[in-house]
């Protein structure tokens, strides 16, 4: 009865979410090896500093409040970071652009936005993207838009990245889970919350966040709102990139919070945007988001039963592209436009269960349904001038189960099992559906030792992934096999006084991997084995100086002909120095090397981009300052890239020539050369 309640409620007040939408459409607002022995002498450094010793002073706030370089992993295969805090470099205003600051992610560069998030060398489907409890697919079938394009990382409470297949509660994972969380604190008495922050950087970049929260113990109204943009940026060699972009959004959140253990909360997001892209020949003039989102959860009920969390959301996108509107229309070529649109609607129920003392389980079931339609219009400057035309619709029914078990006071085993239903149905070929069973599990193993503080961990896990609508459209795609990763992870965490150290490794074998060519656009099974992994180690050396550094290695391939697995991004280090020379004011110096990469398969890759050769090795160098004049002011700035060094990632996208906006072809989409920024925050 509840569950058709929250559902009767949900749709009532779409009518009302529409009106308040229109409302607020005018508003304007302002080494591995090293890294081991690190570890050792650390251990042994901390064991000597057990002597009784006097407390740190409290500070007015720590350097992990102001400036971030990188997250910390607080348990194993768990990475958390809060959205809010200003970084460095400096990401762009979308989830993929704040995501490969995280040691193990590249993004594979576009423009100014739009860029496609890779894990371990993985990406597309095989990463799972849940936002506020909900999935969001974009509609591009040559991915302008993926989903991280229609998310502003500051409005979220954290980011959490959940690695490998060693998770089954957010749909069958083959590269990990990457959960943006939005979460409003309950209110003792009544109240108000504001967090603006304004953001000034190179070439026109301005960054505009307006979030108010009104409530009491009874419950909240929040309003959030956004404003992004900026203009083509230049690279290293002063040649400017047709990158720039503009962005709004608008979130309203109703919450009910009748009592501590109890949440009802209905939400609704909605944002349009546009921007240029350097590798491609056309634009993305209208990118159209609105999300609809119904949140319960109920704590604490018994027990046995400890908690019940349900969630629906109802995403519609409608984006657009063309070759004449954000660039003049290139000589003796037609005009060229495509209006997609995809609706996702989604809900799950997690029951979780204290099966003993010792032992906790999470049972729940999910379900998705998307629908894509599209058309394109040659000849006239008329996106309209056809109506869509439905292709594929997918519904998805998944089933779940996680368990932990506390074997002794410093010993735990985790395990979760995964079911799913998949049906596709193809519009142009009425009667030929697709059916697909896929599992997924994993067993894992952490023990905490008890002599150093050091969490180490061995886990299993398994995932299959049955082809997405990107590759159900290429050759071969509707015959294609679900993927299959079975993959081992092991890893240490050592958290202690001044030494904050982690080490996840893993290795992979996928069958029948999904393999994109450019070679007549198609796609085919292979078998493919990845290793490699991630490190971070950071060390304060007095009240005033701290040191880290951040490892990352991928290596792919492919076991079917031999040749290295495509798009896999080369090793990458970063190194950080900061200072804190007050209570006030603090200093960070970050240099990022990159390996050279000379392992590729030209014409290989995923449906996000296929290798393109060889690439060189940089380094970059980038600097940060910041202030904090009270405890409700923030005022950072940076340089980033201070040599103008001119370079691309590996994992970038073809630039193409654009004569009409005078951008010569490079091999790669170059990234941003010097670039200056200055952002101020004000919370209370």
């Amino acid at each position: 009865m509840l569950m058709i309640i929250i559902i009767i409620i949900f749709y009532f007040i779409q009518g009302g979410v529409f009106i308040l939408r229109k409302c607020f459409k005018h508003v304007s607002i302002y080494t591995l090896l090293f890294f081991l022995s690190s570890i050792s002498t650390a251990a042994a450094a901390d064991k000597a500093e057990d002597k009784p010793a006097k407390p740190e002073k409290e500070q007015n706030f720590t350097l992990e409040e102001v400036v971030v370089t990188a997250p910390k992993t607080k348990e194993p295969l768990k990475v958390e970071t809060d959205p809010k805090h200003p970084r460095q470099p400096v990401p762009a205003a979308d989830g993929a652009g704040y995501l490969k600051n995280i040691p193990g992610f590249s993004m594979v560069r576009k423009g100014g936005t739009g860029g496609d998030p890779i894990f371990r060398g993985l990406g597309g489907s095989r990463l799972n993207i849940v936002m506020n409890g909900g999935y969001i697919l974009g509609g591009c079938p040559n991915r302008m838009d993926p989903t991280t394009a229609y998310i502003f990382p500051e409005t979220f409470s954290k980011i959490t990245v959940l690695k490998g297949p060693e998770s089954v509660e957010y749909g069958s994972s083959v590269a990990g889970s990457i959960l943006f969380e939005r979460d409003t604190a309950p209110f003792a008495e009544a109240g108000t919350r504001l967090n603006t922050s304004l953001l000034f950087g190179s070439d026109n970049r301005r960054d505009q966040l307006f979030d108010i929260t009104q409530g009491d113990k009874k419950g909240y109204v929040r309003v959030i709102r956004t404003k992004n943009k900026a203009g083509d940026y230049r690279d290293g060699n002063g040649n400017y990139v047709h990158s720039a972009y503009l962005r709004n959004s608008t979130t309203g959140i109703i919450g009910f919070t009748p009592d501590e253990n109890t949440l009802l909360e209905f939400s609704f997001d909605t944002s349009s945007g546009k921007a240029d892209y350097a590798d491609r020949t056309v634009d993305g003039t209208q990118f159209d988001r609105d999300s609809y989102n119904v949140r319960f959860e109920k704590r604490n009920i018994s027990n046995v039963l400890k908690n019940i969390k349900i969630n629906f959301s109802h995403n519609k996108i409608d984006h657009i592209m063309d070759n004449y509107t954000l660039r003049p229309l290139e000589p003796g070529t037609m005009p060229a436009s495509m209006e997609v649109k995809r609706t996702t609607t989604s809900g799950r129920m997690a029951f979780e269960f204290n099966m003993s003392p010792k032992s906790s389980a999470v049972f729940g079931l999910d379900y998705q349904k998307n629908k894509h339609s599209g058309n394109m219009i040659m000849g006239v400057k008329d996106y309209s001038a056809q109506p869509l035309t439905p292709d594929m619709t997918f519904t998805n029914y998944g089933v779940f189960a996680d368990f932990k078990t506390y074997v002794d006071a410093n010993s735990r085993l985790l395990s979760g099992v995964r079911f799913d239903d998949l049906t596709v149905k193809y519009a142009k070929y009425p009667g030929k559906d697709d059916h697909d069973k896929t599992y997924a599990a994993f067993l894992r193993y952490e023990h905490d030792s008890k002599h150093i503080p050091v969490t180490s961990y061995v886990g299993i896990g398994h995932a299959e992934r049955p082809a997405d609508w990107w590759e159900r459209k290429k050759t071969g795609g509707m015959s294609a096999s679900p993927e299959k990763n079975t993959q081992l992870d092991v890893g240490w965490l050592y958290h202690k006084n001044k030494t904050h150290a982690d080490v996840s490794l893993f290795y992979s074998n996928i069958d029948d991997f999904i393999l994109v060519t450019d070679a007549g656009n198609a796609v085919k099974n292979i078998d493919a084995a990845l290793y490699g992994g991630e490190a971070n180690y950071t060390y304060k050396f007095s009240d005033k100086w701290s040191a880290g550094t951040s490892l990352a290695y991928t290596y792919g391939r492919n076991k079917t002909n031999g040749r290295p697995l495509p798009q896999i991004a080369p090793f990458e280090a970063t190194f950080s120095l900061n200072s804190k020379f007050t209570d006030k004011w603090e200093a960070g110096l970050l240099w990022r090397l990159v390996a050279s990469q000379t392992r590729y398969s030209v014409g290989e890759g995923n449906e996000i981009g296929t290798d393109i050769g060889p690439s060189g090795g940089f380094g970059i160098l980038s600097l940060n300052t910041s202030y904090r004049p009270n405890k409700d002011w923030t005022i950072a700035a940076g340089v980033d890239n201070i040599l103008n060094k001119n370079y691309a990632e590996f994992v970038s996208r073809g630039g193409v020539d654009i004569t009409t906006v005078d951008q010569p072809a490079t091999v790669r989409v170059n990234e941003p050369g010097r670039t200056f920024w200055l952002k101020a925050n004000y919370n209370f």
